[in-house]
Protein backbone atom coordinates (compact mmCIF):
# COMPACT_ATOMS: atom_id res chain seq x y z
CA UNK A 1 0.00 0.00 0.00
CA UNK A 2 2.80 2.54 0.88
CA UNK A 3 4.71 1.39 -2.56
CA UNK A 4 1.13 1.83 -4.39
CA UNK A 5 0.56 5.15 -2.86
CA UNK A 6 4.22 6.45 -4.54
CA UNK A 7 2.70 6.19 -7.85
CA UNK A 8 -0.38 7.42 -6.91
CA UNK A 9 0.11 9.82 -5.43
CA UNK A 10 2.83 11.33 -8.33
CA UNK A 11 -0.38 10.32 -10.45
CA UNK A 12 -2.31 12.75 -9.16
CA UNK A 13 -0.73 15.58 -7.45
CA UNK A 14 1.16 16.70 -11.05
CA UNK A 15 -2.22 17.30 -13.18
CA UNK A 16 -2.93 19.82 -11.48
CA UNK A 17 0.16 21.52 -11.28
CA UNK A 18 1.16 21.01 -15.23
CA UNK A 19 -0.13 24.62 -15.71
CA UNK A 20 2.53 26.24 -13.73
CA UNK A 21 4.76 24.48 -15.13
CA UNK A 22 4.10 25.74 -18.57
CA UNK A 23 3.93 28.63 -17.44
CA UNK A 24 7.60 29.01 -15.83
CA UNK A 25 8.92 26.38 -18.64
CA UNK A 26 6.73 27.28 -21.47
CA UNK A 27 6.25 24.37 -23.91
CA UNK A 28 2.50 23.96 -23.65
CA UNK A 29 2.36 21.67 -26.91
CA UNK A 30 4.71 19.76 -25.09
CA UNK A 31 3.12 18.92 -21.93
CA UNK A 32 1.76 15.92 -23.06
CA UNK A 33 5.11 14.31 -23.28
CA UNK A 34 5.43 15.10 -19.16
CA UNK A 35 3.04 11.83 -19.08
CA UNK A 36 3.59 9.95 -22.81
CA UNK A 37 7.05 9.70 -21.70
CA UNK A 38 6.67 8.94 -18.12
CA UNK A 39 4.04 6.04 -19.22
CA UNK A 40 6.30 5.32 -21.99
CA UNK A 41 8.80 4.31 -20.08
CA UNK A 42 6.96 2.47 -17.40
CA UNK A 43 5.35 0.40 -19.77
CA UNK A 44 8.30 -1.02 -21.98
CA UNK A 45 9.55 -2.11 -18.80
CA UNK A 46 6.96 -3.92 -16.80
CA UNK A 47 7.97 -7.18 -18.84
CA UNK A 48 11.34 -6.76 -18.09
CA UNK A 49 10.49 -6.50 -14.20
CA UNK A 50 8.37 -9.46 -14.42
CA UNK A 51 11.40 -11.69 -15.58
CA UNK A 52 13.42 -10.30 -13.16
CA UNK A 53 11.05 -10.69 -10.24
CA UNK A 54 10.76 -14.51 -11.68
CA UNK A 55 14.54 -14.74 -10.74
CA UNK A 56 15.21 -12.52 -8.17
CA UNK A 57 12.14 -12.05 -6.22
CA UNK A 58 10.13 -9.23 -5.74
CA UNK A 59 11.95 -7.50 -3.07
CA UNK A 60 14.82 -6.61 -4.35
CA UNK A 61 12.88 -5.76 -7.63
CA UNK A 62 10.77 -3.20 -5.82
CA UNK A 63 13.73 -1.43 -3.88
CA UNK A 64 15.74 -0.69 -7.73
CA UNK A 65 12.32 0.49 -9.01
CA UNK A 66 11.49 3.15 -5.79
CA UNK A 67 15.19 3.90 -5.89
CA UNK A 68 14.70 5.31 -9.82
CA UNK A 69 11.62 6.48 -8.98
CA UNK A 70 13.17 8.84 -6.20
CA UNK A 71 16.22 9.65 -8.44
CA UNK A 72 13.48 10.65 -11.40
CA UNK A 73 11.83 12.98 -8.74
CA UNK A 74 15.14 14.68 -7.34
CA UNK A 75 16.18 15.28 -11.53
CA UNK A 76 12.32 16.90 -11.57
CA UNK A 77 12.56 19.11 -8.92
CA UNK A 78 15.49 20.75 -10.09
CA UNK A 79 14.41 21.23 -14.23
CA UNK A 80 15.67 23.86 -15.64
CA UNK A 81 13.86 23.41 -19.27
CA UNK A 82 10.52 21.55 -20.43
CA UNK A 83 12.57 18.78 -22.37
CA UNK A 84 14.83 18.26 -19.37
CA UNK A 85 11.56 17.85 -17.02
CA UNK A 86 10.91 15.18 -19.97
CA UNK A 87 13.73 13.33 -19.40
CA UNK A 88 13.40 13.34 -15.99
CA UNK A 89 9.82 11.99 -15.79
CA UNK A 90 11.29 9.53 -18.50
CA UNK A 91 13.69 8.14 -15.26
CA UNK A 92 10.76 8.71 -12.76
CA UNK A 93 8.54 6.29 -15.53
CA UNK A 94 11.52 3.28 -15.61
CA UNK A 95 10.88 3.45 -11.67
CA UNK A 96 7.56 3.23 -11.74
CA UNK A 97 7.39 0.04 -13.87
CA UNK A 98 8.67 -1.80 -10.65
CA UNK A 99 6.83 0.26 -8.28
CA UNK A 100 3.05 -0.23 -9.51
CA UNK A 101 3.17 -3.92 -10.86
CA UNK A 102 5.32 -5.72 -8.19
CA UNK A 103 2.66 -4.48 -5.56
CA UNK A 104 -0.46 -6.11 -7.55
CA UNK A 105 2.06 -9.42 -8.37
CA UNK A 106 2.38 -9.52 -4.46
CA UNK A 107 -1.18 -9.07 -3.99
CA UNK A 108 -1.66 -11.76 -6.11
CA UNK A 109 0.35 -14.32 -4.60
CA UNK A 110 -0.69 -13.93 -0.75
CA UNK A 111 -4.38 -13.72 -1.14
CA UNK A 112 -7.04 -15.80 -3.13
CA UNK A 113 -9.76 -14.82 -5.18
CA UNK A 114 -12.12 -14.34 -2.25
CA UNK A 115 -9.56 -12.53 -0.17
CA UNK A 116 -9.00 -10.20 -3.06
CA UNK A 117 -11.95 -8.60 -2.70
CA UNK A 118 -11.41 -7.17 0.52
CA UNK A 119 -7.68 -6.77 -0.62
CA UNK A 120 -8.72 -4.08 -3.69
CA UNK A 121 -10.87 -2.45 -1.27
CA UNK A 122 -7.26 -1.79 0.66
CA UNK A 123 -5.50 -0.73 -2.65
CA UNK A 124 -8.43 1.46 -3.42
CA UNK A 125 -8.33 3.23 -0.77
CA UNK A 126 -5.14 4.52 -1.49
CA UNK A 127 -6.12 6.04 -4.59
CA UNK A 128 -8.53 7.37 -2.51
CA UNK A 129 -6.68 8.87 -0.30
CA UNK A 130 -4.36 10.53 -2.99
CA UNK A 131 -6.84 11.63 -4.81
CA UNK A 132 -7.64 14.15 -2.05
CA UNK A 133 -4.17 14.62 -0.77
CA UNK A 134 -2.96 15.04 -4.26
CA UNK A 135 -4.90 17.27 -5.77
CA UNK A 136 -4.29 19.48 -2.63
CA UNK A 137 -1.10 19.69 -2.20
CA UNK A 138 -0.17 20.32 -6.05
CA UNK A 139 -2.95 23.23 -6.14
CA UNK A 140 -0.98 24.78 -2.36
CA UNK A 141 2.36 24.00 -4.10
CA UNK A 142 1.38 25.85 -7.09
CA UNK A 143 -0.30 28.66 -6.11
CA UNK A 144 1.65 29.49 -2.79
CA UNK A 145 5.19 27.80 -3.42
CA UNK A 146 6.69 26.19 -6.43
CA UNK A 147 5.80 23.10 -8.97
CA UNK A 148 8.80 21.94 -8.23
CA UNK A 149 7.77 20.89 -4.33
CA UNK A 150 5.25 18.35 -6.18
CA UNK A 151 8.21 16.28 -6.78
CA UNK A 152 10.37 16.77 -3.65
CA UNK A 153 7.23 15.47 -1.82
CA UNK A 154 8.33 11.74 -3.46
CA UNK A 155 11.66 11.50 -1.26
CA UNK A 156 10.02 10.94 2.25
CA UNK A 157 7.27 8.87 1.21
CA UNK A 158 9.64 6.50 -0.78
CA UNK A 159 11.83 6.52 2.07
CA UNK A 160 8.81 5.34 4.27
CA UNK A 161 8.19 2.71 1.90
CA UNK A 162 11.50 1.22 1.25
CA UNK A 163 12.32 1.01 5.16
CA UNK A 164 8.52 -0.92 5.93
CA UNK A 165 9.16 -2.97 3.21
CA UNK A 166 12.63 -3.87 4.18
CA UNK A 167 11.68 -4.78 7.97
CA UNK A 168 8.46 -6.37 7.31
CA UNK A 169 8.47 -7.99 3.78
CA UNK A 170 10.07 -11.32 3.91
CA UNK A 171 9.83 -13.78 0.73
CA UNK A 172 10.76 -17.30 -0.13
CA UNK A 173 12.46 -16.64 -3.62
CA UNK A 174 13.72 -20.01 -5.90
CA UNK A 175 16.92 -18.90 -7.67
CA UNK A 176 16.27 -19.92 -11.30
CA UNK A 177 18.10 -18.77 -14.42
CA UNK A 178 16.38 -16.95 -17.03
CA UNK A 179 16.89 -15.40 -20.90
CA UNK A 180 16.13 -11.78 -20.65
CA UNK A 181 14.62 -10.87 -23.98
CA UNK A 182 16.53 -7.68 -24.68
CA UNK A 183 15.90 -7.87 -28.34
CA UNK A 184 12.45 -7.37 -27.70
CA UNK A 185 12.41 -4.91 -25.52
CA UNK A 186 14.33 -2.81 -27.78
CA UNK A 187 12.50 -3.13 -30.77
CA UNK A 188 9.11 -2.99 -28.86
CA UNK A 189 10.65 0.54 -27.25
CA UNK A 190 11.37 2.03 -30.57
CA UNK A 191 8.41 0.95 -32.31
CA UNK A 192 6.26 2.67 -29.74
CA UNK A 193 8.17 5.80 -29.11
CA UNK A 194 8.56 6.60 -32.90
CA UNK A 195 4.51 5.97 -32.90
CA UNK A 196 3.71 8.28 -30.38
CA UNK A 197 6.45 10.92 -31.18
CA UNK A 198 4.58 10.90 -34.69
CA UNK A 199 1.14 11.15 -32.47
CA UNK A 200 2.52 14.17 -30.09
CA UNK A 201 4.26 16.32 -33.29
CA UNK A 202 2.11 15.92 -36.32
CA UNK A 203 0.59 18.57 -37.18
CA UNK A 204 2.34 20.89 -34.58
CA UNK A 205 6.27 20.26 -35.46
CA UNK A 206 5.63 19.00 -39.33
CA UNK A 207 2.41 18.66 -41.85
CA UNK A 208 0.22 15.28 -40.96
CA UNK A 209 1.21 14.40 -44.81
CA UNK A 210 4.77 15.47 -44.87
CA UNK A 211 7.93 13.19 -44.90
CA UNK A 212 8.56 13.25 -41.54
CA UNK A 213 5.78 11.99 -40.40
CA UNK A 214 5.51 9.04 -43.11
CA UNK A 215 9.04 8.12 -42.35
CA UNK A 216 8.55 8.03 -38.55
CA UNK A 217 5.08 6.34 -39.04
CA UNK A 218 6.54 3.86 -41.38
CA UNK A 219 9.86 2.51 -39.20
CA UNK A 220 7.13 2.65 -36.07
CA UNK A 221 5.16 0.28 -37.68
CA UNK A 222 7.76 -1.61 -39.25
CA UNK A 223 9.48 -2.61 -35.52
CA UNK A 224 6.33 -3.17 -34.37
CA UNK A 225 5.94 -6.08 -36.74
CA UNK A 226 9.47 -7.42 -36.42
CA UNK A 227 8.83 -7.50 -32.63
CA UNK A 228 6.10 -9.96 -33.14
CA UNK A 229 8.59 -12.41 -35.22
CA UNK A 230 11.24 -11.25 -32.21
CA UNK A 231 8.74 -12.84 -29.74
CA UNK A 232 8.10 -15.83 -32.24
CA UNK A 233 11.41 -16.70 -31.65
CA UNK A 234 12.93 -15.78 -28.01
CA UNK A 235 12.91 -18.36 -25.73
CA UNK A 236 11.43 -16.28 -23.03
CA UNK A 237 9.56 -13.44 -24.73
CA UNK A 238 9.08 -10.21 -22.63
CA UNK A 239 5.90 -9.93 -24.11
CA UNK A 240 4.42 -13.77 -24.52
CA UNK A 241 2.47 -13.66 -28.01
CA UNK A 242 -0.39 -16.50 -26.06
CA UNK A 243 -1.91 -13.71 -23.45
CA UNK A 244 -3.64 -12.47 -26.58
CA UNK A 245 -4.94 -15.76 -28.02
CA UNK A 246 -6.94 -16.49 -24.74
CA UNK A 247 -10.29 -14.63 -24.97
CA UNK A 248 -10.35 -13.74 -21.48
CA UNK A 249 -6.59 -12.40 -21.35
CA UNK A 250 -7.28 -10.26 -24.46
CA UNK A 251 -10.30 -8.70 -23.85
CA UNK A 252 -9.14 -8.03 -19.89
CA UNK A 253 -5.74 -6.63 -21.65
CA UNK A 254 -8.01 -4.38 -24.25
CA UNK A 255 -10.30 -3.37 -21.12
CA UNK A 256 -6.91 -2.14 -19.14
CA UNK A 257 -5.89 -0.26 -22.42
CA UNK A 258 -9.29 1.97 -22.94
CA UNK A 259 -9.36 2.46 -19.08
CA UNK A 260 -5.46 3.93 -19.37
CA UNK A 261 -6.49 6.27 -21.73
CA UNK A 262 -9.72 7.21 -20.49
CA UNK A 263 -7.61 8.02 -17.41
CA UNK A 264 -5.37 9.94 -18.87
CA UNK A 265 -7.40 12.16 -20.66
CA UNK A 266 -9.41 13.13 -18.03
CA UNK A 267 -6.38 14.05 -15.49
CA UNK A 268 -4.94 15.72 -18.41
CA UNK A 269 -7.16 18.10 -19.57
CA UNK A 270 -10.04 18.15 -16.95
CA UNK A 271 -7.51 20.89 -14.78
CA UNK A 272 -6.95 22.78 -18.01
CA UNK A 273 -10.36 23.14 -19.01
CA UNK A 274 -11.03 24.27 -15.25
CA UNK A 275 -8.23 26.66 -15.03
CA UNK A 276 -7.79 28.09 -18.52
CA UNK A 277 -11.85 27.84 -19.91
CA UNK A 278 -13.22 28.35 -15.96
CA UNK A 279 -11.02 30.46 -14.96
CA UNK A 280 -10.25 28.70 -11.52
CA UNK A 281 -6.95 28.63 -9.32
CA UNK A 282 -5.20 25.43 -9.24
CA UNK A 283 -6.30 24.52 -6.42
CA UNK A 284 -9.84 24.40 -7.27
CA UNK A 285 -9.22 22.12 -10.59
CA UNK A 286 -7.53 20.02 -8.10
CA UNK A 287 -10.52 19.27 -6.37
CA UNK A 288 -12.69 18.79 -9.68
CA UNK A 289 -10.15 16.14 -10.58
CA UNK A 290 -9.90 14.60 -6.75
CA UNK A 291 -13.81 13.55 -7.35
CA UNK A 292 -12.68 11.27 -10.57
CA UNK A 293 -10.20 9.59 -7.70
CA UNK A 294 -12.67 9.47 -5.20
CA UNK A 295 -15.53 7.51 -7.57
CA UNK A 296 -12.91 4.72 -8.54
CA UNK A 297 -12.00 3.47 -5.16
CA UNK A 298 -15.57 3.38 -4.08
CA UNK A 299 -16.32 1.86 -6.64
CA UNK A 300 -13.45 -0.67 -7.05
CA UNK A 301 -14.47 -1.52 -2.76
CA UNK A 302 -18.09 -2.55 -4.18
CA UNK A 303 -17.04 -4.15 -7.44
CA UNK A 304 -15.31 -6.50 -4.86
CA UNK A 305 -18.21 -8.10 -3.56
CA UNK A 306 -20.32 -7.30 -6.93
CA UNK A 307 -17.27 -9.95 -9.15
CA UNK A 308 -18.40 -12.94 -6.78
CA UNK A 309 -22.11 -13.14 -7.02
CA UNK A 310 -22.56 -12.23 -11.11
CA UNK A 311 -19.30 -12.26 -12.15
CA UNK A 312 -16.18 -10.34 -14.25
CA UNK A 313 -17.44 -8.94 -17.28
CA UNK A 314 -20.88 -8.63 -16.11
CA UNK A 315 -19.26 -6.68 -13.33
CA UNK A 316 -16.87 -4.43 -15.79
CA UNK A 317 -19.81 -3.93 -18.30
CA UNK A 318 -22.33 -2.09 -15.13
CA UNK A 319 -18.80 0.31 -15.07
CA UNK A 320 -18.32 1.18 -18.84
CA UNK A 321 -21.97 1.96 -18.65
CA UNK A 322 -21.31 4.75 -15.89
CA UNK A 323 -17.82 5.49 -17.85
CA UNK A 324 -20.20 5.52 -21.46
CA UNK A 325 -22.17 8.61 -19.08
CA UNK A 326 -19.41 10.22 -16.88
CA UNK A 327 -17.41 10.44 -20.56
CA UNK A 328 -20.88 12.22 -22.25
CA UNK A 329 -21.36 14.60 -19.61
CA UNK A 330 -17.65 15.56 -19.54
CA UNK A 331 -18.39 16.05 -23.29
CA UNK A 332 -21.44 18.61 -22.26
CA UNK A 333 -19.68 20.81 -20.52
CA UNK A 334 -19.68 24.59 -21.84
CA UNK A 335 -17.12 27.66 -22.04
CA UNK A 336 -19.52 28.54 -18.98
CA UNK A 337 -19.87 25.71 -17.16
CA UNK A 338 -19.75 25.59 -13.28
CA UNK A 339 -16.82 23.21 -11.74
CA UNK A 340 -19.44 21.44 -9.78
CA UNK A 341 -20.55 20.00 -13.05
CA UNK A 342 -17.26 19.23 -14.12
CA UNK A 343 -16.40 17.45 -10.66
CA UNK A 344 -19.94 15.40 -10.96
CA UNK A 345 -18.93 14.09 -14.54
CA UNK A 346 -15.87 13.00 -13.40
CA UNK A 347 -16.99 11.32 -10.15
CA UNK A 348 -19.11 9.54 -12.71
CA UNK A 349 -15.99 8.47 -14.77
CA UNK A 350 -14.02 7.43 -11.62
CA UNK A 351 -17.16 4.79 -10.29
CA UNK A 352 -17.04 3.29 -13.36
CA UNK A 353 -13.31 2.98 -14.10
CA UNK A 354 -13.38 1.54 -10.86
CA UNK A 355 -16.04 -1.21 -11.37
CA UNK A 356 -13.95 -1.77 -14.95
CA UNK A 357 -10.19 -2.00 -13.76
CA UNK A 358 -10.89 -4.35 -10.08
CA UNK A 359 -12.32 -7.35 -11.73
CA UNK A 360 -10.45 -7.01 -15.05
CA UNK A 361 -7.30 -7.78 -13.40
CA UNK A 362 -8.60 -10.23 -10.89
CA UNK A 363 -10.32 -11.97 -13.65
CA UNK A 364 -6.46 -12.58 -15.77
CA UNK A 365 -4.81 -13.33 -12.26
CA UNK A 366 -7.53 -15.98 -11.12
CA UNK A 367 -7.41 -17.92 -14.73
CA UNK A 368 -3.78 -18.81 -14.63
CA UNK A 369 -1.06 -20.57 -11.50
CA UNK A 370 1.64 -18.82 -9.60
CA UNK A 371 4.05 -19.44 -12.59
CA UNK A 372 2.38 -17.38 -14.89
CA UNK A 373 0.79 -15.00 -12.62
CA UNK A 374 3.66 -12.35 -12.68
CA UNK A 375 3.29 -12.68 -16.48
CA UNK A 376 -0.35 -12.13 -17.31
CA UNK A 377 -0.28 -9.36 -14.54
CA UNK A 378 2.51 -7.75 -15.86
CA UNK A 379 0.64 -7.57 -19.21
CA UNK A 380 -2.81 -6.09 -18.03
CA UNK A 381 -0.23 -3.53 -16.42
CA UNK A 382 1.49 -2.74 -19.27
CA UNK A 383 -1.68 -2.52 -21.15
CA UNK A 384 -2.88 -0.02 -18.87
CA UNK A 385 0.67 1.75 -19.19
CA UNK A 386 0.57 1.50 -22.93
CA UNK A 387 -3.53 2.99 -23.28
CA UNK A 388 -2.44 5.97 -21.24
CA UNK A 389 0.70 6.68 -23.11
CA UNK A 390 -0.74 6.15 -26.57
CA UNK A 391 -3.91 8.19 -25.02
CA UNK A 392 -1.89 10.95 -24.06
CA UNK A 393 -0.35 10.94 -27.54
CA UNK A 394 -3.59 10.74 -29.68
CA UNK A 395 -5.48 13.60 -27.31
CA UNK A 396 -2.39 15.73 -26.99
CA UNK A 397 -2.34 15.68 -30.82
CA UNK A 398 -5.75 16.44 -31.17
CA UNK A 399 -5.90 19.39 -28.68
CA UNK A 400 -2.70 21.25 -30.43
CA UNK A 401 -4.31 20.42 -33.80
CA UNK A 402 -6.89 22.43 -32.83
CA UNK A 403 -5.41 25.40 -31.21
CA UNK A 404 -2.86 25.56 -34.09
CA UNK A 405 -5.75 25.50 -36.82
CA UNK A 406 -7.37 28.61 -34.15
CA UNK A 407 -4.42 30.31 -34.26
CA UNK A 408 -3.24 30.03 -37.59
CA UNK A 409 -6.86 31.98 -39.17
CA UNK A 410 -7.89 34.39 -35.93
CA UNK A 411 -10.68 36.90 -36.62
CA UNK A 412 -10.30 40.38 -38.16
CA UNK A 413 -10.36 41.55 -34.78
CA UNK A 414 -7.46 39.97 -33.17
CA UNK A 415 -5.77 39.24 -36.30
CA UNK A 416 -1.94 40.99 -36.08
CA UNK A 417 -2.33 41.13 -31.90
CA UNK A 418 -2.34 37.99 -31.40
CA UNK A 419 1.08 36.25 -30.28
CA UNK A 420 2.83 33.75 -31.72
CA UNK A 421 1.31 29.87 -31.69
CA UNK A 422 -0.56 27.62 -29.47
CA UNK A 423 1.73 28.39 -26.57
CA UNK A 424 0.50 31.18 -26.18
CA UNK A 425 -2.85 29.12 -24.18
CA UNK A 426 -0.16 29.32 -21.36
CA UNK A 427 -1.23 32.58 -20.30
CA UNK A 428 -4.59 31.32 -19.48
CA UNK A 429 -3.49 28.19 -17.31
CA UNK A 430 -0.89 30.06 -15.77
CA UNK A 431 -3.49 33.34 -14.85
CA UNK A 432 -1.51 36.30 -16.19
CA UNK A 433 -3.50 37.53 -18.83
CA UNK A 434 -3.15 41.38 -17.35
CA UNK A 435 -0.52 42.27 -20.34
CA UNK A 436 -2.75 40.78 -23.21
CA UNK A 437 -6.10 42.80 -24.85
CA UNK A 438 -9.40 41.25 -23.48
CA UNK A 439 -10.44 40.81 -26.90
CA UNK A 440 -7.31 38.31 -27.38
CA UNK A 441 -7.64 36.95 -24.22
CA UNK A 442 -11.26 36.00 -24.92
CA UNK A 443 -9.94 34.47 -28.26
CA UNK A 444 -7.36 32.35 -26.53
CA UNK A 445 -10.15 30.94 -24.12
CA UNK A 446 -12.29 30.08 -26.63
CA UNK A 447 -9.72 28.19 -28.35
CA UNK A 448 -8.70 26.41 -25.45
CA UNK A 449 -12.27 25.58 -25.07
CA UNK A 450 -12.52 24.26 -28.31
CA UNK A 451 -9.35 22.12 -27.80
CA UNK A 452 -10.47 20.62 -24.51
CA UNK A 453 -13.78 19.95 -26.11
CA UNK A 454 -12.82 17.71 -28.47
CA UNK A 455 -10.56 15.84 -26.18
CA UNK A 456 -13.63 15.54 -24.33
CA UNK A 457 -15.57 13.99 -27.55
CA UNK A 458 -12.62 11.84 -28.37
CA UNK A 459 -13.20 10.17 -24.69
CA UNK A 460 -16.54 9.47 -25.53
CA UNK A 461 -15.63 7.29 -28.67
CA UNK A 462 -13.33 5.41 -26.62
CA UNK A 463 -15.48 4.71 -23.95
CA UNK A 464 -17.85 2.89 -26.20
CA UNK A 465 -14.60 1.02 -27.76
CA UNK A 466 -14.67 -0.14 -24.09
CA UNK A 467 -17.71 -1.96 -24.04
CA UNK A 468 -16.29 -4.41 -27.52
CA UNK A 469 -12.99 -5.23 -25.45
CA UNK A 470 -15.74 -6.08 -22.25
CA UNK A 471 -17.95 -8.40 -24.61
CA UNK A 472 -14.16 -10.21 -25.67
CA UNK A 473 -14.45 -11.62 -22.41
CA UNK A 474 -16.28 -14.85 -21.71
CA UNK A 475 -18.61 -14.53 -19.37
CA UNK A 476 -17.63 -17.49 -16.78
CA UNK A 477 -14.22 -17.79 -16.40
CA UNK A 478 -12.35 -21.00 -16.04
CA UNK A 479 -8.62 -21.96 -15.30
CA UNK A 480 -6.67 -22.03 -18.55
CA UNK A 481 -4.90 -24.83 -19.91
CA UNK A 482 -1.60 -24.86 -21.19
CA UNK A 483 0.17 -27.97 -23.39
Amino acid sequence: MLSTGLVALDATIIATAVPSIVRDLGGFSQFPWLFSIYLLTQAVTVPLYGKFADSLGRKPVMFFGIALFLLGSVLCGFAWSMPVLIIARAIQGIGAGAVQPMSMTMVGDLYSVEERARVQGYLASVWGIASVLGPTLGGVFAEYLSWRWIFFVNLPLGAVAAWVLARHFSERVIRSTHKVDYAGAAVLTGGLSLIILGLLEGGVAWRWASLQSLVIFTIGAVLLVAFVFVERRAAEPVLPLWVFRRRILAGGNLASLVIGALTIGVSSYLPTYAEGVLGTSALVAGFALAALTVGWPIAATLSGRLYLRIGFRDTALIGAVFVIGGAALISLLAADSSVWAAAGAAFVVGVGLGLCSSPTMVAVQSVVGWERRGVVTGTNMFSRSLGSAVGAAIFGAIANATLAARFASPPAEVAGRMPGDADTSSLLVGGHTTRTEPAVTEYIRNSLYDATHHVFLALVVVAMLGVGALLLMPRRTEPLTFE
